[in-house]
């Protein structure tokens, strides 16, 4: 592995990261760096030489973040991060590990991750921004970290998104210490949240925290507000020092309360933690899954596969033969079609009905899996299932692991032996969830003779029609307070009828780049009026904003 020393050995980290290969440690010398570091597809480590906190990447008067991950697995260790009008990091589809990291921004997050990337987070400090930590569709651990004077709020949980915070300190945030919505499904545990300009944690838009051993205290709201449509569980956490009432759960919404010295008894239609908990879920869980634009087979099959575990359950507990399952499970379709979110589900689905431990998600892809000589795959791939053990093992464009072509194939293959192995030995410890197009992932089951039979099922995701198209984009938008003016969504219906459906069309992903598109048209548009916009005016997408996103 290549260490590179910065600045002497190369002017600037910009020139360093050109120039590493995959798996180089770039080593910085302390003080202070005036760029930004924008890094793609990459596997690399930055770290400073000193002590953590003796360099910093400035990136304060510059435009974007001070880190920018898209794709890749990026490890950042000991180094402050600095943006101004943009967060201090962000993290698109990759992999992202910091630890003992200072984030300050003037406007946005400490932290945001998006797109299913993953965050694991240790040691770090966010001590100025908008937001401390957004996790908007990815997954990860924030372990041991401090969130502090925020203006907004401090931990923001959404699209699906289900990271786990431990041990993390909330504190002096000006609205809410955790806000859980749109489909959040965050874990919240033996954290400390406290002096929050409104709640400690709320649930709003199909939210559903678990929060365990937690201390909410001296907020102005109250310490957990559960809303409609919302399931959360509150367990053996201590509440004091709130609004009243300390938790406030809406009588549309489900939650489980058990509280320690300091809390209250539950209110009147707050259930106990205890009977039935596991069978909610499941439904809770469904009901998920059925909100989900589209992908009626798909649901079919989930709800198919649900029904059998289900009754061999059943049959267990009446002494009958239950035969050996497998839940490892083949996606097959192009990009942006749900792959991802359903696996997630899928994962929770098992736990919630007992069959794995816990619902934890581990994403990776071949360069996770695949080694530089031999005899590394086998320790890699190994090492990768083990950490996925009592969950589920997503691999995202499995195929590439069985391309021909020189000895990095025959690693790839080396992977694929070692994984038809580890899934038949642990089969009821871990579900492996392999995704890919449909054609390409026929020559990777033909890559192992015993592959194919290792999986339960192949579920294709078909691409979005039209129609689904503009309802995806219409969810996204009402999730960000927009609204369509009249003509939009007959425009919007016309226009993804016409754009071209080759191999790369991103489906879901397509609607949302349209509508960053034309949010930024209509910015444009709004500070040409010569007036101070209305509040209708900035929440209305119009078709003058369409065209110019397409243009």
């Amino acid at each position: 592995m290549a260490i590179l020393a910065v600045p002497g050995t190369y002017p600037t980290i910009r020139d360093a990261l050109e120039i590493a290969p995959d798996g180089a440690v770039l080593v910085l010398a302390p003080g202070t760096y005036h760029e930004r570091l924008r890094i793609g597809g990459r596997r690399l480590t930055v770290r400073t030489a000193g002590d953590p906190g003796s360099v910093t990447v400035d990136a304060a008067g510059l435009e974007g973040p001070a880190l920018e991950v898209l794709s890749g697995d990026v490890t950042v260790e000991g180094i402050d991060l600095v943006a101004g009008d943009y967060p201090a990091v962000t993290v698109e589809r990759g992999r992202l590990t910091v630890r003992r990291c200072e984030l300050a921004t003037g406007y946005g997050a400490g932290l945001q991750a998006t797109d299913g990337a993953t965050v694991e987070a240790t040691e770090i400090r966010v001590t100025r921004g908008r937001h401390g930590v957004v996790f908007s569709d990815a997954g990860g651990t924030l372990d041991s970290c401090e969130i502090r004077d925020v203006t907004d709020d401090g931990v923001i949980v959404r699209l699906g998104a289900d990271p786990v915070l431990r041990n993390t300190t909330v504190a002096g945030c000006g609205h809410r210490g955790v806000y859980v919505y749109q489909s959040g499904r965050p874990v919240i545990e033996s954290c400390d949240i406290s002096g929050t300009g409104g709640a400690g944690i709320v649930a709003a838009h199909g939210g559903a925290p678990r929060i365990v051993e937690t201390w909410v205290h001296q907020t102005a709201g109250s310490g957990v507000v559960i809303g409609a449509g919302c399931t959360g569980a509150v367990e053996r956490c201590r509440i004091e020092q709130t609004a009243e009432p300390k938790v406030d759960v809406d009588p549309n919404g489900q939650a489980t309360v058990t509280l320690t010295e300091g809390g209250t008894a539950p209110r009147a239609g707050i259930a106990e933690a205890g009977a039935g908990q596991d069978a909610a879920e499941v439904d809770r869980l469904l009901g998920e899954l059925d909100a989900m634009i589209g992908l009626t087979g798909v649901k079919d099959e989930v709800r198919a596969l649900i029904d059998e575990i289900q009754v061999n359950e059943w049959r267990r507990g009446a002494g009958l033969a239950v035969g050996a399952v497998s839940h490892h499970l083949i996606f097959t379709g192009a990009p942006g079609t749900g792959k991802t979110t359903v696996a997630r589900v899928y994962g929770r689905l098992l736990k919630a009905l007992g069959v794995l431990p816990d619902g934890r998600f581990r994403e990776v892809s071949r360069r996770d899996l695949v080694g530089q000589y031999i005899g590394h795959t086998a320790e890699k791939t190994t090492s990768v299932f083990e950490e996925a053990m009592g969950g589920v093992l997503f691999i995202d464009e499995a195929y590439t692991l069985a391309r021909a072509g020189g000895a990095s194939a025959d690693f790839g293959q080396e992977a694929i032996d070692t994984l038809v192995k580890l899934m038949e030995d642990h089969r009821d410890r871990v579900a492996v969830i392999v995704a890919g197009y449909t054609r390409e992932m026929a020559d990777f089951l033909d890559a192992n003779s015993g592959l194919a039979s290792r999986f339960a099922k192949t579920m294709e995701f078909a691409d979005y029609g039209p129609d689904e198209l503009v309802l995806i984009a219409g969810r996204i938008a009402r999730h960000d307070d927009y609204v369509f003016a009249d003509g939009l969504t007959e425009a919007l219906r016309e226009h993804f009828a016409r754009i071209e459906r080759g191999r790369n069309f991103g489906n879901a992903r397509e609607a949302r780049r349209l509508l960053e598109g034309m949010r930024k048209a209509q910015s444009g548009r709004l500070r040409a009026l010569g007036r101070m916009p209305s509040r209708d005016d900035l929440k209305t997408l119009t078709i003058e904003d369409l065209m110019a996103a397409v243009r």
